[in-house]
């Protein structure tokens, strides 16, 4: 698995070290409030596991699962919701949790469901912005990191179903996807 990677972009420590950051500025924005914390699986849920042991604030976490993926490597720009939140976010504050921003298609898509069913507020912590690739105008409220227009894997993102596990953030060799 490591043989597949060109180069390691950021460490377990320095992404621990990053998301250690995140968490006290979060905490220190929802500490008297009550959000929905809100990951989007597959990709978000290392992150977002390690950032909510961190976050200091009475929370509810639940989550979305979607796709915009119809092969393995490019965004279709239709996003599918193939789970739903189990929590009403109506006059609620929701913070979405992603592993990474890339067109922007997912998080517009969220952010308008959200917005339809009267969140109060909503927030995005990616652990990982590609402005590079942007299609539609989002921004993530709190970044991890910005990463190149490269193919990235490691620390919950994945090429099929793949890489997930690393504990790093690395980009993929092109070898790999493009066989």
């Amino acid at each position: 698995m490591n043989n597949d990677i060109e180069k390691i972009l950021y460490t377990q420590e320095q992404v621990s070290n990053r998301i250690s950051e995140l968490a006290t500025t979060i905490s220190t924005k929802y500490q008297d409030e009550f959000p929905v914390v809100v990951p989007v699986m597959t990709g978000a849920m290392i992150f977002a596991s390690e950032l909510m042991q961190k976050l200091d604030f009475k929370l509810n976490i639940d989550y979305v699962d979607v796709s915009s993926y119809e092969d393995n490597s490019q965004s279709s720009g239709r996003v599918r919701l193939l789970r739903d939140l189990s929590h009403d976010v109506n006059g609620r504050s929701v913070l979405i949790v992603e592993d990474i921003i890339d067109s922007g298609h997912t998080l517009q898509f969220l952010n308008n469901l959200f917005a339809s069913r009267g969140a109060k507020s909503i927030e995005t912590c990616s652990l990982l912005d590609k402005p590079a690739r942007r299609e539609v105008d989002v921004d993530a409220d709190y970044v991890g990191f910005k990463v190149p227009n490269e193919f990235i894997v490691g620390y919950g993102l994945d090429y099929d179903g793949r890489y997930r596990n690393m504990p790093y953030v690395g980009v993929l060799k092109r070898s790999v996807y493009e066989n």
